[in-house]
């Protein structure tokens, strides 16, 4: 048969698995139909008509990563780019799993930017901003750089060696009513730190507020020293947040 015999087959429509609307742009032959996706995207790709009809067409704009993220069109790729992946996957599960969410209040409010639920648009930031620092595992932090921030996003992120990451979790939802750094010891108002190398006493007070103060004083000072450590290791901004770092009370 002529390719003119099929030429009613332009401008058909279906709908693929996830309602994504699609239209025959051309017909070479039944195994080969160019079809364009109906969305903002127009992303175009060859199926042959059997999967056309059964709405068998992977559309790399939808939203098939916790119904809210995409893979989009690019150089990178799930399989290829597999820590990538996870990184950004994980980042997702923060922001729109509500068992997540369930299991870690503080991550209630957090969200993230429109551009980053494209995969692409993620892996060419995290290319760019990755490194590595020897025997350490690299973390993705929203909230070093800009402390209480809730948005992941290229400017508000950073990647922290664990070990570093490991010095600002306050486990704030499972210390009880004392000031971070404060708890009571025999009977004692004590303050004491975590440290790299484990939890350092650092005394008995009167007062909550004198033990916070001396907590305050003695977390600041060995966060620089931390970061005069990691100083050739880490990217600067990095350094200027830990050295800019604050214990609040409310931490």
């Amino acid at each position: 048969m002529s390719r003119l015999y099929f030429k009613d087959h332009i401008g058909m429509t279906n709908k693929n698995s996830f309602g994504t609307e699609m239209k025959i742009i051309d017909y070479i032959d039944r195994y080969k139909v160019l079809i364009e996706f109906q969305d903002e995207y127009k992303y175009h790709k060859y199926i042959d008509m059997a999967n056309f009809r059964k709405g068998v067409a992977s559309n790399p704009y939808d939203k098939t990563v916790l119904n809210a993220a995409y893979i989009g069109d690019g150089e990178y790729s799930k399989e290829r780019d597999k820590e990538c992946y996870t990184c950004w996957h994980n980042v997702l599960i923060r922001c729109f799993d509500p068992k997540y969410k369930e299991k870690y209040p503080t991550y209630k409010d957090v969200s993230i930017v429109d551009e980053w639920l494209n995969f692409q648009t993620f892996a060419k930031w995290y290319y760019d901003n990755i490194y590595c620092v020897p025997n350490e595992r690299m973390e993705i932090d929203k909230d070093i750089l800009f402390k209480d921030n809730k948005i992941y996003s290229p400017d508000n992120c950073v990647f922290v060696p664990r070990r570093i990451n490991s010095l600002l979790i306050n486990n704030k939802s499972i210390r009880g009513e004392y000031p971070v750094g404060v708890d009571m010891h025999d009977g004692r108002i004590r303050a004491r730190c975590n440290t790299l190398n484990g939890s350092v006493f650092i005394g008995h007070f009167s007062t909550l507020e004198t033990a916070f103060n001396a907590y305050k004083k003695f977390k600041e000072n060995y966060i620089k020293q931390v970061a005069d450590e990691y100083k050739e290791k880490i990217p600067e901004k990095l350094y200027k947040a830990l050295y800019d770092f604050k214990v609040e009370v409310d931490d």
